[in-house]
């Protein structure tokens, strides 16, 4: 299945590609597209729009795009690590939840880190989606710890 959103990626958009092809599609193809070619494209296309105005999944209620995936998939009731890295992304995708969790400040800098780089969109989420298995695997550890 095709997943659109707006180019230029950040939290969010690198977040979601990362939760559909983990936990909902793994053979997911992210499409990037300008802004204004999210809905037309998803149109179009056929694909499922996430993260811009007006997508089928974006920010609702207070909750980021990250988060609305794992409400409406039913994903973080039984995995309080997923639970917890909702929590760390909630805090580096929304602008008034940065304390939301201590590690929140790091993924928004490594995310913004990410989006100064010269590469196209596709080599940055080839390149980020180990960073968020490596959240999830450090939730994991925090979770299961003592």
């Amino acid at each position: 299945m095709q997943w659109v959103t707006r180019h230029h990626p950040k939290t969010d958009r690198i977040a979601c590609p990362w939760l559909i092809r983990t936990f909902i599609d793994p053979e997911a193809e992210i499409l990037y597209v300008p802004d204004e070619e999210v809905l037309p494209t998803a149109e179009r296309t056929g694909a499922i729009s996430f993260d811009a105005p007006g997508a089928r999944y974006t920010h609702r209620d207070g909750l980021c795009s990250f988060e609305v995936l794992i409400a409406d998939y039913g994903l973080g009731a039984d995995d309080p690590a997923l639970a917890r890295m909702a929590a760390i992304v909630h805090g580096a995708d929304i602008s008034k939840g940065l304390n939301t969790a201590p590690e929140s400040a790091g993924l928004l800098a490594i995310a913004h880190g990410f989006a100064l780089l010269p590469m196209d969109d596709q080599a940055q989420l080839a390149l980020e989606l180990p960073v968020y298995d490596a959240l999830y695997a450090w939730c994991q550890s925090e979770e299961s710890a003592p």
